[in-house]
């Protein structure tokens, strides 16, 4: 009978797989949808454990340099919705109220700008602009070891994003997973950043954690869920996912759609 450790492991590499398929897809589909021009050099990123897809720009398009301590959002794609990049040096202290009003209820957030303040900055800009509005959580993990709801994808595929992307600001005072293999512990009740297996492409998805989940210390950590809101997950995860990426790993049965994310001064 398969240990724990064989079953984690097992999954792991099933929902690499699976997401590796998904980025194939989203290739072809940019293949056909887009005229080439020529010399343009079109770059396809290899998916990791998470949903956020894109191509990365040209040397034409990229960003300039980001002045010492400010943030750089790179171009990166196509915006689900039509946004404009944050402001590039944001506030380094304090907190900042979020509340996602949701189908299922309120979900009230408190993101820490000392701890991320470029994600922080990102997610509060997006927000004031409407991005998350009428905006699905489109996925929900609940297999042994990732207990998530993803949001943050205006177009509910997974692969949506805000148009630029952003380098990851990594946790370093998350405990050790118990499940080992190198992972944290992302603690019930945390708000992380998703991303790609590559690194800077922290983009507009996050992730609602709401039981302890083991993942490498690359996802950035923005704040905390209230109580309130945990109560909330809690009944989406009791319905479970339908599995449509496999086992444990789908589209909430119980359908979360946020319908407005407030920032509170």
């Amino acid at each position: 009978m398969p240990t724990n450790e064989q079953r984690r492991k097992a999954a792991k590499r099933k929902l690499e797989r699976q997401i590796e398929r998904r980025a194939e897809r989203a290739r072809r589909r940019r293949q056909r949808l887009t005229i080439i021009a020529v010399g343009a050099v079109v770059a396809v990123l290899a998916a990791g454990i998470a949903i956020y897809l894109g191509t990365r720009p040209s040397a034409t398009t990229a960003a300039p340099a980001a002045a010492a301590g400010a943030c750089t959002y790179t171009p990166d794609g196509q915006a689900s919705k039509p946004v404009q990049a944050p402001d590039p040096n944001p506030a380094r202290t304090g907190v900042v109220g979020l509340t996602l009003q949701t189908s299922q209820g309120a979900i009230p957030l408190t993101l820490d700008r000392a701890q991320a303040p470029c994600a922080v900055n990102a997610v509060t800009s997006l927000a004031q602009q409407g991005f998350y509005d009428d905006t699905p959580c489109h996925r929900l993990t609940t297999g042994e070891g990732l207990k998530v709801l993803q949001c943050g994808d205006p177009s509910g595929t997974g692969s949506g994003g805000p148009g630029f992307r952003y380098a990851e600001e990594p946790p370093t005072n998350l405990a050790p997973s118990p499940l080992g293999q190198g992972a944290s512990n992302y603690a019930r009740g945390l708000v992380a950043m998703a991303k790609t297996s590559q690194p800077d492409t922290t983009g507009s998805q996050f992730f609602l954690v709401y039981a302890d989940s083991a993942l490498p210390p690359e996802y950035t950590v923005v704040g905390r869920i209230a109580p309130e809101g945990l109560a909330v997950l809690d009944k989406v995860a009791a319905a479970g996912t339908d599995n449509s990426n496999g086992e444990g790993d789908g589209k909430p049965v119980t359908a979360v759609q946020i319908q407005q994310a407030q920032v509170q001064s």
